[in-house]
C-alpha cells in the first residue's frame, strides 16, 4: 500500500484528472486517471479539480532583517538608503536569541504559505557574525520541513566596510553556500566593479553560486551587472551566478540595455527581480511621472533568461508588510510588469516556483516520477487563478509528510432571491 495518494488533481501545465502516488517521501507514479482503486494508499486525497503545484521558492530574502519592524524606529522616508542607516543602527542592539525566534516565526509562516524553500543573504559586516551563526541555527532546526540556503552578504560593501572581506571569507568557513555582494553600495563605480571581480574569483576558487546584490539603484548609470556577466564568462560560472534587483535597468538607454541583455544571456545569468520592494523603495525622489523600479522583466524572459521573483523583506527597516506569501509577489510582479497576457501571467506564477527552484540549484523539485513528493495543493484550477485568488493553500506537502492544511475559503450568500455559497472561481 502506498502513503500517499493524490486524484483528481490539476498541474500547472495543464493536465487534469491527475492521480499522484507517493512512497517513501518520493513521487512513484503520476498520470491522468490514477485513483484509490488502481492506487491503494494510506491517506487518500481528493484534489476535486485543484491545482497541485510545485512548493513555492524565494530566491532572495533577508531573514536576519525580518520581523523588526519599528525597531530601533521606522524608516520615515521609505527609502532604501535610509533602511540601510535604519538596519546599522539596530545591527549593534540585536541578540541571536532575538534573531533566531523571529526567523522562525517567519519559517512557520513561510509553511502555511506553501513556500518550502528561501534564500536568505545574511549580513556578515558585523565582527560577531552574529547573524550568520543564529541563521545556521534556524538552518538546522527547520531542515526537516524547508529548504534554507545562505548568501553571505556584505551589507556595508566588501571594500567599504572594514572587514568585510576577511568576515566573508568566515562565514563561508562555517558553512555558508553563496557569495554574495551590494557593488553599487561600493565608494566609487571603480570600487563596484573590482568588489565584483574579487567575489566572482573567491566564489570560483571555493566552487561556490553568486548571488549579488546589483544596480538596486534609480541612476542608469549603475551598470556593475555588466561587469557581473563579464566576470561570469571569464571564470566559467555560467549558469551559478544571480543579479538580484537590477533595477537601474528599468531607467537605462534601450540602446546601451540591447547590448547588455545579450551578454547577459551568453554568460547564463540568472535574475531575481523583487516586485514588491523594487516597487516601493524606487523611484522615492521622482516628481511625476514616477519610475516603477523594476527591472527589464518581458525583455529577459524574451531573452531566455531565467528569472524570478523574490519576496525580499517583510516587516524591517525596509518594508513595513509582508506575509511570505509568493502569490502576492508574482501578483505585485504580473501587474508593475504588464505581463497580463496568458502565457505571460503563467511565466509569473513559475517565477515563484519552478523558476527560483532552478536558481537554487534544487534539482530534485519538481512533479515527475522519482522526484522528492513535495507540493502544494491550492484552491483554484490553474496558475492563472490562483494569481487571481492568491489562492488557498489547502494542503502543503514536503517529502510525502502533511505540513500544514487550510480549510476551503467559501462566502456565504444571503441576497434576496440568491441564496447560496462562492467560492469566487469561474463557473464550471
Amino acid at each position: 500500500m502506498l502513503d500517499l495518494l493524490i486524484h483528481d488533481a490539476s498541474l500547472p501545465d495543464g493536465r487534469r484528472h491527475v492521480g499522484v502516488a507517493v512512497q517513501d517521501g518520493r513521487i512513484v507514479a503520476l498520470r491522468e486517471g490514477l485513483g484509490p482503486a488502481e492506487a491503494p494508499a494510506q491517506e487518500v486525497v481528493d484534489a476535486a479539480g485543484q491545482l497541485l503545484s510545485p512548493p513555492f521558492v524565494d530566491a532572495h530574502f533577508h531573514l536576519d532583517s525580518v520581523l523588526s519592524y519599528g525597531l530601533p524606529r521606522v524608516n520615515a522616508s521609505g527609502t532604501l538608503l535610509e533602511g540601510i542607516a535604519l538596519w546599522g543602527e539596530l545591527k549593534p542592539q540585536l541578540s541571536a536569541e532575538a534573531l533566531i525566534e523571529r526567523a522562525l516565526a517567519y519559517c512557520d509562516w513561510a509553511v502555511g504559505r506553501g513556500l518550502l524553500a528561501i534564500r536568505s543573504h545574511v549580513d556578515i559586516c558585523d565582527d560577531r557574525l552574529l547573524a550568520v551563526q543564529a541563521l545556521r541555527e534556524v538552518k538546522r532546526r527547520v531542515a526537516p520541513w524547508l529548504e534554507l540556503q545562505l548568501v553571505a552578504f556584505p551589507q556595508d560593501g566588501a571594500l567599504r566596510s572594514p572587514g568585510a572581506l576577511r568576515n566573508l571569507e568566515r562565514a563561508l568557513d562555517l558553512g555558508v553556500e553563496v557569495v554574495g555582494g551590494i557593488p553599487h553600495f561600493e565608494r566609487t563605480m571603480a570600487d563596484g566593479a573590482e568588489s565584483v571581480r574579487r567575489l566572482c574569483t573567491l566564489a570560483a576558487e571555493r566552487g561556490l553560486r553568486v548571488d549579488m546584490h546589483c544596480d538596486e539603484s534609480d541612476d542608469p548609470l549603475s551598470r556593475h551587472v555588466e561587469t557581473l556577466a563579464a566576470e561570469t564568462l571569464r571564470l566559467g560560472l555560467q549558469g551559478r551566478v544571480t543579479g538580484s534587483h537590477l533595477t537601474s535597468m528599468h531607467s537605462m538607454d534601450s540602446y546601451y540595455v540591447s547590448k547588455l541583455i545579450p551578454l547577459m544571456a551568453e554568460a547564463q545569468l540568472q535574475v531575481v527581480a523583487n516586485p514588491l520592494i523594487n516597487i516601493t523603495l524606487q523611484g522615492r525622489h521622482d516628481g511625476y511621472p514616477k519610475r516603477r523600479g523594476l527591472t527589464r522583466v518581458p525583455e529577459l524572459l524574451a531573452a531566455g533568461l531565467t528569472v524570478a521573483f523574490g519576496h525580499d523583506c517583510a516587516m524591517d527597516p525596509w518594508y513595513a508588510l509582508g506575509s511570505a506569501d509568493m502569490l502576492e509577489v508574482a501578483h505585485m510582479g504580473l501587474h508593475v510588469a504588464q505581463l497580463t497576457g496568458q502565457a505571460a501571467m503563467r511565466q509569473c506564477f513559475e517565477a515563484v516556483t519552478t523558476q527560483p527552484a532552478r536558481i537554487l540549484g534544487l534539482d530534485d523539485w519538481g512533479l515527475a516520477e522519482g522526484r522528492e513528493a513535495s507540493f502544494v495543493l491550492l484552491q483554484a484550477r490553474d496558475p492563472v487563478e490562483a494569481l487571481r485568488l492568491r489562492a488557498v493553500r489547502l494542503g502543503v506537502w514536503r517529502r510525502g509528510r502533511c505540513l500544514a492544511r487550510s480549510e476551503p475559503q467559501v462566502t456565504r450568500l444571503a441576497l434576496p432571491g440568491r441564496p447560496g455559497e462562492t467560492r469566487f472561481q469561474r463557473p464550471g
